[in-house]
């Protein structure tokens, strides 16, 4: 049996290898002090295939870079932190400015659209849902899309099925008890909020055409990871899929700078959007 510390071995030249490869499949950005990164996501795999260490999984995929194991891989290194109504201020902008808006514009449709482009395991779209439910849209034509490029933390999404330390984090208690059901060691959410969400695998760096319009976009803690040529390409892109006013909503460190043309910013109550033009 392989100890931790041999896992954790990475030659210089496969470390490159391994930021080359990540980007080459979705364009993110892994820099030089992130090995701790590649030794605890990259571990699993490596047990997985029966190898001994991160450099034998390097030999194996200079063969073999299109097979599901290269997958993996990406998306291991892609898998993203998320919880329940992370960045609060942006749900209550939604819900006391951007809500009473559209619920005024759309009397007459009743229909909304919302995207969730970095799902993750689905806590931003469920929790968008949960607030739609909170303000009477029940009964509206409302859809949600939660799209990802790791299927398997959509799988995951599409279960709702969640933790207790997940649930502990962020999810209100009130909520708790009215949209989820105990199952086991897990929460399972209610079908009614599950039916507002859909999921779809989808690479960010690829044409989004076909998808929206929407209402407001959630593109939250990945553009980080891009260069700033794939961060331009992917805002113009975000833009094409939104109504005119439509909200665009990114991480506490993210900004739309240099794309004017396509978004205002604005301050909300205490949240920062970005308005399409």
């Amino acid at each position: 049996m392989q100890s931790q510390a041999s896992v954790a071995e990475i030659r210089p030249e496969n470390y490159r290898f391994l930021q080359e490869h990540v980007y080459s499949q979705v364009g993110i950005v892994l820099e030089e002090d992130k090995h701790y990164l590649f030794e605890c996501r990259l571990a699993p795999i490596v047990r997985q295939l029966g190898l001994n260490t991160i450099d034998d999984l390097c030999t194996f995929l200079k063969g073999n870079c299109q097979t599901e194991v290269g997958r993996q891989v990406v998306e291991a290194m892609t898998t993203n932190e998320t919880y329940f109504f992370r960045d609060p201020a942006q749900y209550e902008a939604i819900r006391s400015v951007l809500l009473p808006r559209l619920m005024e514009e759309r009397q007459q449709t009743k229909k909304l659209r919302f995207w969730s482009a970095a799902a993750s395991t689905g806590q931003e779209a469920y929790s968008l849902a949960m607030l739609l439910i909170a303000q009477g849209l029940s009964d509206w034509d409302v859809r949600i899309l939660g799209t990802d490029f790791s299927s398997q933390v959509l799988e995951r999404a599409r279960s709702g099925k969640y933790q207790q330390i997940e649930v502990n984090r962020g999810l209100p208690a009130s909520l708790l008890v009215k949209h989820f059901r105990q199952s086991g060691t897990e929460w399972q959410l209610s079908e009614p909020v599950r039916r507002m969400v859909s999921f779809e695998t989808i690479d960010l760096r690829n044409s989004m055409h076909g998808l929206g319009p929407f209402d407001l976009v959630f593109c939250r803690n990945v553009m980080i990871y891009f260069d700033a040529g794939t961060k331009k390409s992917i805002l113009e892109e975000l833009h094409r899929t939104m109504f005119g006013g439509a909200w665009l909503l990114l991480g506490g460190v993210e900004t739309a700078f240099g794309v004017d043309e396509w978004f205002e910013r604005q301050t909300v109550q205490n949240a920062t959007v970005y308005v399409a033009r």
